[in-house]
C-alpha cells in the first residue's frame, strides 16, 4: 500500500536525510535498520556481561575460596597433605600441564626421585618453586 505522504526525516542510524512515506519510519534503508538493531543487541550483551561481572566475586575472593577447597585426584583426598607426588599430581596441584612439569624436571628446576619407571616429586620441591 502506497501513501501520498512525504515527510523529510533524518536516519537515526547514519544521520542521512531521506523522505519517509509513513510517520513511523526511522531509518533511511533496511540496511541502516539492521545495523542499528545489531548495534543495540551488542550493547545489551556488553551491559549484561558487565552486570554479571559486578555480581560475581572478585578474583581475590575466588582465590581464597579455591585455597580452602580440597583437591581430589584419584584415591587421594587432599594433595596438600601428601609428602610425595607423582608428575600428574604435581601438575594438578600447581595448575600446569604434565608436560610443563616434565620440562622443569629435565631443566633440573625440580629435583625428583625414581622408583622403577615412576617419577616421585617431594612436596617440598613444589613448595620451593614459589619462594
Amino acid at each position: 500500500m502506497s501513501s501520498n505522504i512525504k515527510i523529510p526525516k533524518f536516519c537515526q542510524y547514519c544521520g542521512q536525510a531521506f523522505v519517509a512515506q509513513t510517520t513511523t519510519t526511522r531509518y533511511c534503508s533496511k540496511t541502516c535498520n539492521s545495523r542499528h538493531y545489531k548495534q543495540k543487541k551488542r550493547e545489551e550483551k556488553v551491559q549484561a556481561a558487565l552486570q554479571q561481572e559486578m555480581n560475581t566475586p572478585s578474583q581475590m575472593e575466588q582465590m581464597q575460596t579455591l585455597q580452602t577447597l580440597p583437591i581430589k585426584v584419584g584415591n587421594h583426598v587432599n594433595l596438600r597433605e601428601k609428602e610425595f607426588l607423582s608428575v600428574q599430581e604435581a601438575a594438578d596441584l600447581v595448575g600446569a600441564s604434565r608436560w610443563t612439569i616434565q620440562r622443569m624436571i629435565k631443566r633440573e628446576q625440580i629435583k625428583v626421585g625414581k622408583l622403577g619407571r615412576r617419577t616421585i616429586i617431594p612436596r617440598t620441591e613444589i613448595d620451593n618453586l614459589f619462594k
